[in-house]
């Protein structure tokens, strides 16, 4: 971060106006290039400082301190230690070629953890292809040449377990999760969600690079955070949180597992493929199961789960009949269910879930997901103007109109339902993308490239 930014966000906190929570989540989604003048914008388009008066002047004070070289004071939600993208450089081949396992290994734990730091999504790591990150969706190269097959090789299977070499020799393909620090009673250790396969040039791995620490959901972008805690009250009913691949569902799942793990006194059962976020329990009891290792399907942890005595069931992904007529039982039967789905808005995962059902049930279904749904969260990671990216949302909350539209399968009533049921705090994906246009964070050709068509 550059020093004159830094000294405008010290500026805010120290005068009130913003959170430890909000410059934590501004810091981490901000472009390290960003100068205080630009910052400022930023918190004035998102309304979390509307004083332009104290913005000018903040700037240009951050701008002086900035130019006389003075060290702006520590500010909290701003690490001492950050890192940008720019500042990432990939080991020489020479030096990597030339370590011993034990080595090697501990190089490529740094290289891990750098991808934390600098914020990137996913790690490349492929025979015969130049090594490369994601980097706000966009593809960034680590070095100007292709990584040789031999040194890939070694890279992506230093890391495995003898089992593990055992499988990828035999299948040429492999999903795992990769665990790397923290020890027990830390509160969360991360995981590399890791995909290895056998390509044309070689050896080809991808790593899933999650948060180094549990975020708030205003720190992931979240306008409407409160109403979504509220769903997090019910005792009962399924909340559903949808979106892309590649969208942040994972995040948003593991900062609600650990809203419901502070709140809560209960037991809280998660079935995932893998588990990513590893939560310790705190004032509730946490059970996390991964589909391969500790239970053969969703299916049949959700069956398990509910001989456990569960008060909250959380599902990784809603695949298949079998899982979703499950969930939605155990939502009616006196649980909390959360999952996800891979879909795009809430009239398209009100489709997918219902439409999976054959001709027979969709009545009975579309009476029971009536009288179940809570809610459903969907949101996107889009471009932003900074050359970053925001979150944009839509969020249905289940009300009487909502529920005899499930009930009566018309669906493309949707949309309206949700625009008069704004006072309850639903709010659809194309009002959110038009306030992030008059906020001046996205261009007008993203907010049009992203904007949904209700189905007919």
């Amino acid at each position: 971060m550059r020093s004159d930014t830094h000294w405008l966000l010290y500026y805010c906190f120290d005068n009130s106006l913003l959170s430890a929570e909000q410059i934590s989540g501004l810091a981490s989604h901000l472009d390290p290039e960003t100068d205080a003048e630009k910052c400022a914008k930023l918190l004035k388009n998102s309304n979390w400082v509307t004083d332009q008066t104290f913005l000018e002047e903040a700037v240009e004070a951050a701008k002086t301190n900035a130019n006389e070289g003075f060290e702006a004071p520590s500010v909290p939600g701003i690490s001492s230690t950050e890192v940008g993208i720019a500042d990432f450089e990939f080991p020489a081949y020479a030096t990597l070629e030339s370590m011993d396992d034990a080595e090697l290994l501990k190089a490529v734990h740094e290289l891990f953890f750098t991808c934390q730091r600098v914020g990137v999504s996913d790690l490349h790591l492929t025979g015969g292809g130049r090594p490369r990150v994601r980097h706000h969706r966009k593809i960034v190269y680590l070095a100007r040449e292709a990584l040789p097959d031999a040194l890939a090789r070694r890279m992506n299977g230093v890391i495995l377990s003898d089992k593990q070499r055992e499988q990828f020799a035999a299948d040429s393909d492999l999903d795992y999760a990769l665990t790397l620090g923290g020890d027990e009673g830390e509160g969360c250790r991360m995981r590399f969600r890791a995909n290895l396969v056998e390509q044309k040039n070689g050896i080809a791995g991808v790593y899933r690079i999650v948060a180094n620490r549990l975020q708030t959901l205003e720190e992931l972008g979240f306008p409407n955070a409160d109403k979504i805690r509220e769903l997090l009250t019910y005792h009962n009913g399924i909340i559903l949180v949808t979106g892309p691949v590649g969208s942040g569902k994972t995040t948003t799942l593991a900062s609600l597992i650990n809203e419901l793990n502070q709140s809560r006194r209960e037991h809280i059962i998660t079935v995932e493929d893998p588990i990513e976020v590893m939560q310790d329990s705190q004032n509730s009891i946490v059970t996390q199961r991964e589909v391969g290792q500790h239970t053969d399907s969703f299916h049949s942890a959700l069956k398990s789960a509910l001989r456990e005595d569960p008060d909250i069931i959380v599902i990784g992904e809603m695949r298949d009949l079998a899982t979703i007529e499950m969930a939605v039982t155990a939502a009616e039967t006196g649980h909390l269910v959360i999952a996800t789905m891979h879909t795009r808005d809430a009239q398209s995962t009100l489709n997918r879930l219902l439409d999976v059902f054959p001709p027979r049930q969709q009545n009975q279904i579309r009476a029971m997901t009536a009288g179940s749904l809570r809610g459903i969260l969907c949101q996107r990671l889009i471009p932003s103007v900074e050359d970053d990216v925001v979150l944009a949302c839509e969020l249905l909350i289940n009300n009487n109109a909502i529920s005899n539209i499930i009930r009566d399968g018309k669906e493309t009533g949707l949309e309206s339902a949700m625009q008069s049921g704004r006072a309850q705090g639903m709010r659809t994906l194309n009002e959110s993308l038009d306030v992030l246009l008059s906020e001046g964070r996205i261009s007008p050709e993203v907010a049009e490239a992203n904007r949904t068509v209700a189905e007919s």
